[in-house]
């Protein structure tokens, strides 16, 4: 008989009730090493916090009001109720369980299959209603500890103090294997299901890279001042054009070409123009790329390529005003060899073996081997440049880095410099999560527009755990309106944002959305008659559709 479903989650609330690593990998281990095959490959898969491996591009695409609609009826609780939990807890899965706790469920016992098998039907079904029969039918089986998580993985917020980095920890403690073995394996069969029964068989050296598989695309870290690089690691420098498009995985077998995007989305339909020339080159491969359209060879503002990335089809009318083009920078597998442990230079190596022509091409690229003053002087030279041909900066790259697939380092740096700063008002507040559960973290901003206030974006980094801290009392204090998740607020708390780019959009009342804002610091010195205006925001967003970017 399958695994009990009840199990799994007394599991699971002993991990979310410890705080210490050592005690999460114990239990995890223990339980995980018990499992039948089947249930060991579905139980992981959960832990991870979501219904499907991470190769599998299926959804549930079952949404907030369709969850609270079942939450209600399953418990015969009142909307009152449920704002008044959700401000509690901040979370819909905890909000579930409080909702439930006490009430009976109907049927068998839910196991691990058939929890299973209910994720598969719901992300099988086409229409709301359909999918809300399937979710309504599984919760009315689920007691109040088993819905609780069944909510959190269906609305993709597990939270319960399990990363995956944890998870594979304890597979590798549970079948006594090596971490960083079992670590390669989840990252390259793209399932944590599948790497922990090779961890219990012993076969955990036998997957490459899987193609049609996205993995984590490496990461780099920031930096504004130039001197900083120098710290980070020695000479040589490889330094590239730091390209504003759109990131891109491309993997090719066979006649089959598929790009993903950095949240393993499978994306090909958009760039159709792409794929015969991609699929001429002989022989398979693992891309990093970035999608971007030029004039000449000057990079097109990535305001105006956006304009094109909502649509499912890309009409000839679309592809002849703006022609993606793809900028390949990296090579991570070729022709059943994974390539992610050689050297940065070797791999360059290999890329530049591959026949690319049209639309593709190689990024610019140069090598630095200079230090101090001097090294200053070259990387403003490159980054002027690199701006003047379209792009957003430099990216500074070690010659002797593997690829690691979803981490940030210092191995690889940006260099980007933020366009300028606005002083601006919090009009609107959300409560806070993972760490930030309890606090009022997330920011909504607005400008002046004469005797109105326009919103123009949204943040939640760059103040300290206490200013948040502080900042909460503040808010319950001046809250005008709770909506349960977020709160009006009374507009006299002026903070100053960075942020990269001003583009027209229809998400706020402004018409315009900063990109990437942060923010810098809380402004207790300026008074909110005294916050930028729409006007100044509008004359942003027109200079840089027409000046250089």
């Amino acid at each position: 008989m399958s695994g009990r479903f009840a199990e799994w989650v007394s599991t699971a609330d002993a991990v979310r009730a410890t705080t210490k690593k050592l005690e999460k990998n114990r239990l995890l281990g223990a339980y995980l090493a018990r499992l039948e095959d089947a249930d060991l490959v579905i139980a992981a898969r959960l832990f991870a916090g979501a219904p499907f491996p991470r190769k599998d591009e299926r959804v549930l695409s079952v949404g907030w009001s369709a969850l609270s609609d079942v939450l209600l009826e399953r418990s015969g609780k009142s909307g009152d109720d449920m704002r008044a939990s959700y401000q509690r807890h901040a979370d819909l899965g905890d909000v579930a369980h409080d909702l439930i706790a006490g009430s009976a469920h109907e049927g068998e016992p839910l196991t691990l299959a058939d929890v299973a098998a209910s994720f598969d039907g719901i992300a099988a079904v086409r229409g709301t209603n359909n999918k809300r029969e399937l979710v309504r039918a599984l919760l009315r089986r689920a007691d109040s500890g088993e819905a609780r998580y069944i909510v959190k993985i269906v609305s993709g917020e597990t939270r319960i103090g399990l990363r995956e980095g944890l998870l594979v920890d304890a597979i590798a403690k549970g079948f006594e294997r090596d971490r960083e073995t079992v670590a390669r394996a989840n990252m390259l069969t793209g399932d944590i299901g599948e790497a922990a029964l090779r961890a219990k068989h012993g076969t955990l050296g036998e997957p490459t890279l899987a193609h049609f598989s996205p993995i984590g695309m490496m990461l780099a870290t920031p930096v504004l001042d130039l001197a900083e690089v120098a710290q980070r690691f020695p000479p040589p420098y490889v330094v590239e054009d730091k390209y504003d498009g759109v990131r891109a995985q491309v993997h090719k077998a066979g006649d089959r070409v598929e790009l993903y995007s950095r949240t393993f989305d499978r994306v090909t339909s958009r760039y159709p123009e792409l794929l015969d020339t991609l699929r001429a080159i002989p022989g398979s491969f693992v891309l990093d790329a970035e999608v971007l359209a030029f004039e000449a060879d000057r990079a097109v503002p990535f305001t105006t390529f956006q304009t094109r990335l909502g649509r499912k089809d890309v009409t000839g009318e679309v592809r002849e005003r703006l022609p993606a083009s793809l900028v390949v920078f990296d090579l991570l597998e070729r022709d059943g060899t994974a390539l992610l442990d050689l050297p940065l230079t070797e791999r360059h190596v290999r890329l530049r073996a591959l026949p690319l022509e049209g639309p593709l091409r190689l990024a610019r690229q140069t090598t630095l081997d200079a230090t101090g003053d001097d090294l200053v002087a070259a990387l403003d030279r490159e980054f002027l440049a690199s701006r003047e041909r379209g792009n957003e900066g430099l990216m500074v790259k070690d010659p002797r880095s593997p690829y690691r697939p979803g981490r940030r380092g210092m191995e690889w740096l940006k260099v980007k410099r933020a366009l300028r700063t606005l002083d601006v008002v919090v009009t609107a507040v959300e409560w806070g999560h993972g760490k930030r559960h309890g606090v009022l973290s997330d920011y909504t901003f607005s400008v002046r527009d004469g005797d109105r206030l326009r919103v123009v974006g949204k943040a939640y980094s760059g103040l300290t755990d206490k200013e948040i801290a502080e900042m909460t009392e503040h808010f319950l204090a001046t809250t005008t309106q709770d909506l349960g998740r977020a709160r009006i607020v009374r507009p006299d708390t002026v903070i100053e944002v960075a942020f990269d780019q001003i583009q027209q959009s229809e998400r706020h009342d402004s018409g315009y959305a900063m990109r990437f804002p942060r923010i810098v610091r809380l402004r207790p010195d300026k008074p909110v008659q005294e916050i930028d205006t729409l006007d100044t925001v509008r004359a942003i967003a027109k200079g840089e559709r027409e000046a250089p970017s």
